[in-house]
């Protein structure tokens, strides 16, 4: 239900329209009565939103008349303005009881429709003598300035499911801070204890079999890391503004992908990496993301290549673009897979063997696109399955 059933909230609402008091001072004028109002009617209450009041009828606005009593109680069945100037000489109203109560001669009411239809008063004029105006062109501006209200409070309306609206994404955005912050607290402490703890085991156990649990432990809190820095940098891509990167001149891109090629050698050792890395002395990126995009990709060739076969890294600059690209031998992906490999948590329908929560690509295409790249892959019987990451070796100039 819309907030204009609050009837205090109604004469606020009409107060804020600066037009209201000029409107009513044009009733006035128009119809030579001398009080004009805007009045809230519901089913069970007609209120006055604002007055106009030249002859002492005694309303103010938030005043009240017992809705029985009014014409615009019917108004608001039949939607039709009414309008006489001398109520003796018309035919309807010269024996109604509104007009003989109130001791009304002429009288003035225009419906107050809003767009999407909800009857929200009338824009009346009365006055205790009869009047003399044009009826059809006094009719003609006052159903103006009627829509002229209902206009306005439209605009409120959707002002206020604006700000309502920003309101919710200001606080959403907090939230959604907060929650990666927490998460990334609340997990990574009790598994650096974790690792700590089975890093002192292992040096302190002399039987074989305990410091093999030992080790075990701490291989699997290892993976268990990589698996929180992987759900902390979804959360950052999905719900906050992206994978975070720092993008400068350095010297360490290169450094930074042979640390990767032999950390996952040395873990993946049935595995054999071919390299060739072309690098310049400079490069503008984030080395250490990029370490982590081709960390990803190497996992990604491990387990979906065909065991035994050698995995090909290469990097190298092409028209001032650093590419990076690692080939594996092993099945063709399907051309109908193609599209849900870069989507988070799509690796059983891709068919892959491999661990982890399908969050990898995900993470290596949000990488590339933050340094204004693009991360593609092809799949041939003949070639191979290839993903190529391409991104600008300079800063965009302003």
């Amino acid at each position: 239900m819309s907030d204009y059933s609050n009837l205090d909230g109604d004469v606020q609402r009409i107060s804020r329209i600066d037009a209201v008091p000029l409107i009513l001072s044009m009733v006035k004028q128009s119809t030579g009565m001398r009080f004009a109002a805007i009045a809230r009617v519901t089913t069970e209450k007609w209120v006055a939103c604002a007055v106009d009041d030249s002859i002492d009828f005694g309303l103010q606005p938030g005043g009240e008349l017992v809705l029985d009593t009014t014409i615009c109680n019917e108004i608001r069945d039949h939607r039709q303005p009414v309008i006489f100037r001398n109520v003796k000489e018309d035919p309807v109203y010269s024996t109604h009881h509104t007009p003989r109560m109130y001791q009304l001669e002429s009288y003035v009411s225009i419906p107050i429709v809003r767009a999407n239809g909800e009857f929200f008063g009338t824009l009346c004029a009365i006055d205790s003598q009869p009047a003399e105006f044009d009826e059809n062109a006094t009719r003609k501006t006052l159903e103006l300035f009627a829509q002229l209200i209902a206009v306005q409070l439209d605009m409120q309306e959707a002002q206020a499911q604006i700000e309502a609206a920003l309101a919710r994404e200001t606080e959403t955005g907090r939230l959604r801070e907060q929650f990666i912050a927490v998460l990334g607290h609340d997990l990574r402490s009790p598994l650096t204890a974790i690792s700590m703890s089975a890093e002192l085991l292992q040096t302190k156990l002399t039987v074989g079999r305990d410091r093999e649990l030992a080790t075990s432990i701490k291989q699997s809190s290892g993976r268990m890391s990589s698996l929180i820095e992987d759900v902390l940098d979804f959360s950052r891509g999905r719900l906050g503004g992206g994978i975070p990167v720092r993008r400068v001149m350095t010297d360490q891109l290169a450094y930074a992908l042979n640390a990767v090629i032999d950390e996952v050698a040395s873990t993946r050792q049935a595995s054999t990496m071919h390299r060739e890395l072309v690098l310049p002395e400079q490069s503008f990126c984030d080395a250490g993301r990029m370490g982590q995009l081709l960390s990803n990709l190497l996992v990604n060739a491990v387990s979906h290549g065909e065991p035994g076969s050698p995995i090909k890294i290469a990097a190298t600059v092409e028209d001032n673009h650093v590419i990076l690209s690692v080939t594996n031998q092993g099945n063709t992906i399907a051309q109908e897979l193609m599209p849900l490999l870069f989507h988070p948590f799509t690796r059983s329908e891709a068919g892959g063997r491999g661990e982890g929560l399908g969050l990898g690509l995900y993470i290596a295409s949000q990488i590339a696109k933050s340094h204004d790249g693009t991360l593609s892959v092809s799949s041939t019987e003949e070639s191979g399955t290839s993903f190529v990451a391409r991104f600008p070796n300079q800063m965009e100039k302003s």
